[in-house]
């Protein structure tokens, strides 16, 4: 054995030895020697023998006092990856608890040949399936992703560095924060840091060396200040200053888009007590011996983090008028800040706590977010979402506090109530008072979620959203809508080309030709013809082959413009039904209306798009009749669709209230006004409005023509 080696294994048994009895040292010697044996010919990109590695790892998961599983499970992590070693092998020798963490935190072996992005997102998702059955994983990924940060350094690829750096600060330093060991959180970051931004780093890092030796006695003289004021108040406490870490310090600088010197509270004092009621007590000190920074104080001792951290934080006008910012926590606290949940595990009483990673609202919100995703990468994009920082603290009308990330919006509440709130959500009140779903939510506002008895979210709400779970349930409910609308329109699509060639259309027909089509069922054959992915003629040859390909020669819009009424009607496929939005869209350029006279353009993915007919776009789509579908308004409800109307308005005080107020006594809504051209006596309005059909909207014309302010109203498809 390589003297180094010996080295590091007494040392880290010497270790072991002070917390744990005989016997259990015994089985962390006999996962060394099998690890020792697995690892013998490896070595590290430094040129170091392997087997430092998982010792490095062991050694730094006995900070958290952690348990013989997990050193065991430290010492044989990469075993299965990398060597000759199997479950089976660790399972016989140590059992099934320590197999089944060494598999959980050991990277699918299968997908090596797939893109880096689908590897990254196929090994987080095995990684969080293991975590949500034993949390224990996490500690022994995050130990072992600190000490190949450490080490990074030796990795020759920049483009894997990067890679890894990026990785780090994304999902390992997030998921060592939701734990609470902050002491991992701050490392990782700062590691990270120094890989991706190596420039900003060694600014900030040279700017703190400078304040550290001018400002050094003035550190002295502030923790002096504070014991001593706090003595006086007859409160026992412990003061200590701290430099925020070089990556906090640039968050902050981005965050607040100002240089390092007009940061002012670059050191933070933590006030360390015996109990809750002297933690208030000394907050209440602080603030009347200094001048208090309006709204930096945060209240997580009655309002903890989700980690469950708790602490005061204030910033105040300290000393020489320094800010300074003052954290108040109890020595319990203080540890469960600092190891996070891992200071609450009593291994000496059986582990109480238990293990299990769903007991974690933040892991059952990922294990949502992960049943709910498309594809790997859909659900690594959302976990990243979920992955924040900075929170805001919410309330349900019954008092229940909901924690969100900043930036958050009603929708995002609704979703983190319960999936059913959010999908039924069609509005807010906001301490009373209706609010825009795309309003941010702030501290201590209370969310009353208004909601329809059917489950309907816009799409447009995935914009809106800005956390994983909610854009997760947004975008499971619209691909099961999609697929829906896709069936109908597709049916619907196959029953109109069948009549027009004179076959009856009938389903189980299409069950013969599902191969041919590479399709599992019928369902799937129509939903490829909705989406415009499978042509509608296709599948008419493929079940009645004597059907001849249409002639290419034929002008589809000229065959169309000069159709007979009642031809149009009887042979156009209704829309009635569809949803626009999802397998129907009405064109922007041309805003169809119910009267008009229209066409569907096939577009591949995306389903049908509707266009008037004397819209100027269709001339694109002239040499590809195949794509074009007769439909007509027939059977269309009081549904509201979006037209388009320019105004001219004479620059007169009251003339915009005349015609908005025309238009609102027409029962018209406004979803959109635009200023388009101004002069002296007069300015040109575009306006955008929800309307029933062409007669809604020549009655609103005239409406608005006979106003005195307004000089000519038309109708506008640009």
């Amino acid at each position: 054995m390589e003297p180094i080696v010996l080295q590091e294994k007494e040392k880290l048994i010497k270790r072991i030895a002070e917390s744990k009895s005989k016997a259990k040292v015994a089985k962390i010697e006999a996962a060394f020697n099998m690890a020792y044996e697995a690892h013998k010919p490896q070595f590290r990109a430094s040129g170091e023998p392997y087997i430092l590695h998982p010792l490095a790892v062991a050694d730094i998961l006995l900070d958290l006092n952690i348990d013989t599983a997990s050193i065991i499970t430290a010492l044989l992590h990469d075993t299965v990856e990398d060597t000759h070693v199997t479950i089976e092998d660790i399972e016989k020798t140590f059992g099934k608890e320590v197999a089944k963490l060494v598999d959980g935190v050991t990277k699918l072996n299968k997908i090596e040949n797939q893109p880096e992005n689908v590897k990254q997102a196929e090994n987080f998702r095995k990684l969080l399936l293991a975590i949500s059955k034993d949390i224990r994983v996490l500690l022994v990924k995050l130990a072992d992703r600190v000490h190949n940060m450490r080490t990074l350094s030796y990795m020759g690829s920049d483009d894997k560095r990067l890679r890894i750096a990026h990785e780090t600060m994304e999902i390992y330093a997030p998921l060592a924060e939701r734990i609470g060991i902050h002491k991992f959180k701050n490392e990782l970051q700062d590691l990270a840091f120094a890989e991706l931004h190596p420039d900003m780093r060694k600014s900030i890092l040279s700017r703190l060396t400078f304040l550290r030796k001018e400002g050094c006695s003035l550190v002295d003289t502030i923790v002096n200040e504070i014991t001593a004021i706090l003595a006086q108040s007859g409160i026992k406490a412990e003061v200590h200053g701290r430099e925020k870490t070089s990556c906090s310090i640039w968050r902050k600088m981005e965050r607040k888009n100002v240089t390092f010197e007009q940061l002012s509270d670059i050191i933070a004092f933590r006030i360390l007590i015996d109990n809750i009621e002297d933690c208030y007590h000394a907050l209440g000190v602080m603030h009347s011996k200094y001048h208090v920074i309006p709204g930096t104080f945060k209240d997580y001792i009655s309002t903890p983090k989700a980690n469950g951290y708790q602490s005061l934080h204030t910033v105040v006008m300290g000393p020489e008028r320094r800010c300074i910012e003052i954290q108040i926590r109890t020595y319990e606290m203080h540890e469960v800040a600092e190891l996070g949940f891992a200071a609450h595990w009593s291994y000496k009483q059986n582990n109480p706590y238990g293990h299990e990673g769903t007991q974690f609202r933040w892991v059952r919100e990922l294990l949502d977010i992960l049943e709910n995703a498309s594809s790997p990468e859909e659900f690594m994009e959302n976990t990243k979402l979920e992955m924040y920082y900075d929170q805001v603290f919410c309330f349900t009308p019954k008092g229940d506090l909901i924690a969100l990330p900043k930036g958050a919006t009603p929708i995002d509440f609704a979703f983190a109530v319960h999936s059913n709130v959010g999908l039924s959500c069609i509005g807010a009140r906001v301490n009373g008072r209706i609010v825009p779903l795309k309003t941010e939510l702030e501290n201590g506002d209370q969310v009353d979620i208004l909601r329809s008895k059917v489950p309907m979210p816009s799409p447009t709400w995935e914009k809106i959203v800005i956390t994983g779970k909610a854009r997760a349930e947004i975008r499971k409910f619209i691909r099961s809508k999609q697929r829906e609308e896709y069936i109908n329109l597709g049916r619907a699509i196959l029953t109109k080309t069948f009549e027009q060639a004179g076959k009856e259309y009938k389903e189980k027909d299409l069950e013969p030709i599902c191969e041919q089509f590479q399709c599992k069922t019928v369902e799937d054959i129509l939903v490829s013809v909705g989406d415009g992915i499978l042509n509608r003629l296709e599948v008419l040859r493929a079940i009645h082959p004597e059907e001849k390909p249409a002639r290419k020669s034929l002008n589809p819009l000229s065959l169309l413009r000069f159709k007979p009424k009642k031809e149009e009607a009887s042979q156009s496929l209704p829309i009635k039904g569809l949803i626009p939005g999802m397998a129907v869209h009405f064109a922007g350029c041309c805003h169809p209306l119910p009267g008009d006279r229209i066409v569907g353009i096939v577009n591949t993915g995306k389903g049908i798009t509707i266009h008037t007919l004397d819209c100027e776009m269709l001339e694109n789509f002239s040499s590809i009749p195949e794509r074009w579908i007769d439909v007509g308004w027939e059977g269309t409800g009081n549904e509201a669709y979006v037209g388009r109307i320019k105004v001219v308005v004479a620059n007169e005080t009251g003339g915009l209230a005349a015609v908005t107020s025309c238009i609102a006594a027409q029962e018209v809504n406004i979803t959109n006004i635009k200023v388009v051209g101004r002069s002296l006596d007069f300015f040109e309005l575009l306006i955008d409005i929800e309307i029933k059909g062409t007669q809604q909207l020549v009655s609103l014309i005239t409406a608005v023509r006979a106003l005195n302010c307004v000089h000519s109203v038309d109708r506008t498809k640009s």
